[in-house]
């Protein structure tokens, strides 16, 4: 098996440039060859998968946390080869959303390479956005509102790891707003006051369980709507967030679609797989089955 390793030492805060060598170890150990590509700086990861040659691999590794999954996928799909090859999940990074539905976190990257040596790859959708004439995808979450205004928080406190998130929520809470949106859910046109709004291919969003109920292949996407709610109220709320009970609270709506599209009174920063990329308004859909990924 030969597989191209796209590694993002930086991950983690410099967290995977101390355990590189022991990776490069446990993939020999697995008898993976793999060619190391090291990425330098933003954005690179999305060059080095655009123009690798797929025919040259069995597969391509993600090592870091959802940002550097977001930039491969990104590359993946831009990429011309006619060979589609599996992604696997090293996750190294402070976030790692998509890789807790493999049950996996960074202490767990000897499982995660036992899994890409295993060779069973498992169709998984992936949702695609299109703002402002630019198109993305993701394989997490796209969010706006309340939980990108915590992301910005969150990635200055990037040292704090998954907590950063928890700081996020609290330091936003305090200039807590809400804005008004139009939301069309497969045709359905809802009016909301909305404190956030979040697109979910898979249950986690850094340690929070946003979207219970999603399924990476299912062909759809889950939507979670936040009401308007007061600071207090958010408050008193926010520690459902954690085992998936948020859902039931009365301001907050769940629905699952193949096609949403959101416009806003104010331009709203997206936050697609913990990344600031992207404004209102703005076309999202699912893509069934749209890469393999090495799974258990």
């Amino acid at each position: 098996m030969r597989v191209l390793l796209v590694y993002n030492s930086n991950a983690g805060h410099q967290r995977a440039n101390k355990i590189l060598p022991q990776i490069e170890a446990a993939f020999v150990d697995h008898e993976i060859t793999f060619d190391l590509a090291l990425t330098d700086y933003p954005e690179h990861a999305t060059e080095i998968v655009r123009y690798a040659d797929f025919q040259d691999y069995d597969g391509i590794v993600a090592a870091g946390g959802d940002g550097t999954l977001f930039e491969i996928i990104n590359g993946y799909f831009k990429n011309k080869s006619k060979a589609r090859i599996p992604l696997g999940i090293l996750p190294v990074g402070t976030g790692n959303a998509f890789a807790r539905d493999l049950e996996l976190d960074y202490s767990k990257w000897g499982e995660a390479i036992k899994i890409i040596a295993m060779q069973k790859p498992k169709k998984v959708d992936a949702g695609k956005f299109q703002s402002h004439g630019q198109e993305y995808y993701f394989l997490n979450i796209l969010g706006l509102g309340f939980v990108a205004d915590v992301t910005k928080t969150a990635r200055r406190l990037k040292i704090l790891g998954d907590s950063a998130y928890t700081f996020g929520v609290l330091h936003r809470t305090l200039v807590l707003q809400s804005s008004q949106m139009s939301i069309q859910i497969d045709g359905h046109l809802l009016e909301r006051r909305c404190t956030f709004i979040e697109i979910s291919n898979t249950r986690y969003t850094a340690n929070f369980l946003m979207a219970p109920n999603a399924k990476v292949d299912d062909g759809l996407l889950d939507v979670t709507i936040a009401g308007k709610m007061s600071r207090r109220r958010l408050l008193q709320c926010f520690p459902k967030i954690f085992t998936g009970e948020h859902v039931d609270l009365p301001e907050v709506e769940i629905y699952q679609a193949k096609k949403i599209k959101i416009e806003s009174d104010e331009t709203k920063v997206l936050t697609p797989d913990g990344e600031l990329i992207g404004i209102t308004p703005v076309n999202i859909e699912c893509i069934p089955g749209a890469v393999e990924v090495f799974w258990k």
